[in-house]
């Protein structure tokens, strides 16, 4: 297993009176794509969004390359290259595909200044926001919001990519087009840490895979283990990845 780029020890996170993660250990390792699974309520999202700092740990140490990032300003852990998708996705509704884009390109003023290359890529995984360049965000249906979310993440080059339930409400032909698209971005050496609840998608993409329960990561492992182990999965999730064909 590669380094981790990402890794988490001993993390807690409380929001108002409530104490959410109860010491959180997760190593994600270099250039792989992590699922981050578990029941509804496990702490995923909250997992996520401490790392981003939009949520502080309240104990514990996150280091990215070696380097502690708890406690830094969110915008400055974005500038490390870390990019955050949210299950709200995170768009601007009342602005076109467009000028979503040149919002989350740090090296962008106007749509002149994208990476013409970059944008062509994304394109390529992506049509729907080509055909769309100049409609309204807020006009586009669910999975091409989506799209559009994702593409937000990796206008420019990024180190490390954190996507919460992407395929959440989607249909089958999205998802697939989704799972394309993360092979692609693995490709092009961005480590991925994705929450999901799509287990064929899991399966189809996770080189590793960490599980949560109550606010803590209680199995740590190659994907292909779980994916084989129906009783395991029974234990740590409640149901099989083999009746997600």
């Amino acid at each position: 297993m590669s380094a981790p780029l990402l890794e988490l020890s001993g993390v807690h996170t409380h929001i108002g009176a409530y104490h959410i993660l109860h010491g959180v250990d997760l190593a994600v390792p270099e250039g792989q794509v992590t699922m981050l699974l578990g029941r509804n309520g496990a702490g995923k999202t909250t997992t996520l969004r401490t790392v981003m700092s939009l949520w502080a740990a309240s104990k514990g140490s996150i280091a990215f390359r070696g380097q502690r990032i708890d406690g830094r300003p969110t915008p400055d852990i974005a500038a490390l290259g870390i990019a955050y998708v949210p299950e709200s996705m995170g768009i601007f509704t009342d602005l076109t595909v467009q000028e979503n884009m040149v919002l989350a390109a740090r090296n962008a003023r106007n749509a002149r200044e994208l990476d013409a290359a970059r944008l062509d890529w994304i394109f390529g995984l992506f049509p729907a926001l080509k055909k769309f360049w100049l409609y309204p965000a807020g006009k586009l249906s669910g999975g091409q919001k989506q799209m559009l979310a994702v593409a937000r993440a990796i206008c420019e080059p990024r180190a490390l990519v954190l996507i919460d339930e992407p395929s959440k409400g989607l249909a089958p032909s999205i998802i697939q087009n989704l799972i394309g698209a993360f092979r692609e971005l693995k490709a092009q050496k961005t480590t991925i840490l994705l929450v999901e609840q799509n287990f064929m998608m899991a399966r189809a993409l996770g080189d590793h895979v960490a599980v949560m329960d109550d606010g803590r990561v209680v199995h740590a492992g190659p994907m292909r283990e779980l994916a084989a182990d129906e009783s395991l999965q029974q234990r740590l999730l409640g149901l099989s990845l083999g009746a997600h064909q």
